[in-house]
């Protein structure tokens, strides 16, 4: 299905696992890992990474540098606040581009920077001047966004823009909005402001991939995506959700090595010692596995019929559970890959066998117990 309102817009991704995935409660990457991750998202095919905060010094300033030197197709961009001596540290780096980043909302000025209005503008002008007079890529980060007074978050725009900023992000730092909201605010904001607006969504409320899209559907054309989700609290919009999304439900395909997602998913799962739930969309193991009597018999006559697309198209393979809801079709074919012909008094005399070792188990059965169940049931016909 294609959606016109996205087809001829140049979407971006800049992808923010190695910073606001990092900062996931108890993540932490090490050198070598974020290197890694850095690779395979320029293999995947993002746009733009977001490799972390160089001010931190450390590690994590020796691990930017050594990203920005690896020659990847993608821009390397990293995080600072607006204050010069942070963007000097990433000019130290060697990166091209630059998020700068400070609270929109009146809450955050009040209680977090104890400033006004005024000095937030002041501060995005001149910081956005000095670095864009160094020659960097810049991206403005209007952070808690989604709280921010409307005619203030224009003229913040406004303040950007005219200093220089390749692009405005609109963070949903909560992720207190839906659809319709983001949609609103967004397409009223590019009509206000003439910037490039790249949406950064929390999932507090389920709604970070959802809330992406209809900034894109209203006129912004970045979005900010982690692996898996990753991020603070509910984590951020999910990059193989955003991918996929664009492609089989927007019809807009940006090119990605989509093959590679349960490998890159693994891997961010391994080094943020987070492990993939197997109902997680996308990339979770039980996005192909079929139980349920006709769901298992509609995917073996057609694969379509129950999956939005190919598991080979993000890197997994189908698999036919069987357990308490499984069907006779579903068991006449597992039998099958044995090397077993189950006729029609067969397969319906095992299934029941099998759905009841499933309630006493509480669970699916391997492949052994159902060989098991069948030499028993076979032993039993004998006498």
């Amino acid at each position: 299905m294609k959606d016109v309102d996205f087809l001829n817009k140049q979407i971006k991704i800049d992808d923010t696992t190695l910073r606001d995935g990092e900062q996931t409660a108890g993540v932490v990457f090490s050198n070598h890992e974020k290197i890694r991750i850095a690779r395979l998202l320029d293999e995947v095919g993002v746009d733009q990474i977001e490799v972390g905060v160089p001010a931190m010094g450390g590690d994590e300033k020796a691990a930017i540098k050594k990203i920005a030197n690896l020659g990847l197709k993608a821009s390397i961009l990293a995080w600072n606040r607006t204050v010069i001596e942070d963007i000097k540290h990433s000019l130290d780096c060697g990166v091209q581009a630059v998020a700068l980043s400070i609270s929109a909302s009146d809450i955050h000025m009040e209680y977090k920077l104890c400033k006004d209005r005024n000095w937030v503008l002041e501060s995005v002008k001149k910081s956005v001047d000095f670095a864009k007079s160094n020659g960097l890529y810049v991206s403005v980060n209007a952070e808690d966004a989604s709280r921010a007074n409307f005619d203030f978050l224009v003229e913040f725009a406004k303040a950007a823009k005219e200093n220089g900023a390749d692009r405005l992000r609109y963070c949903d730092t909560l992720g207190v909005m839906e659809p319709f909201g983001i949609y609103d605010v967004i397409k009223n904001l590019k009509e206000a402001v003439d910037i490039e607006i790249e949406m950064h969504t929390h999932n507090d409320f389920g709604m970070a991939t959802a809330n992406a899209l209809a900034g894109i559907r209203a006129g912004a054309n970045w979005i900010n995506t982690t692996i898996n989700g990753l991020g603070e609290r509910a984590g951020n919009a999910a990059l193989e959700e955003v991918i996929m999304a664009l492609k089989c439900i927007c019809g807009v395909d940006l090119d990605f090595k989509t093959k590679r997602f349960r490998e890159i998913s693994e891997y961010v799962a391994r080094a943020s010692a987070r492990t993939i739930p197997i109902w997680k969309s996308v990339v979770g193991t039980n996005m192909f596995a079929h139980e349920s009597g006709i769901h298992a018999d509609g995917v073996l006559k057609n694969p379509k019929t129950y999956e939005a697309f190919a598991p080979e198209e993000v890197g997994l393979h189908r698999q036919i559970v069987i357990g308490k809801h499984s069907g006779s079709h579903a068991i006449v074919s597992k039998f099958y890959e044995y090397g077993i012909e189950l006729d029609k008094e067969e397969a319906k005399d095992i299934l029941a066998k099998i759905r009841k070792a499933a309630v006493e188990l509480k669970r699916a059965l391997f492949d052994k117990e159902l060989v098991y169940i069948y030499k028993d049931y076979k032993k039993g016909k004998k006498k």
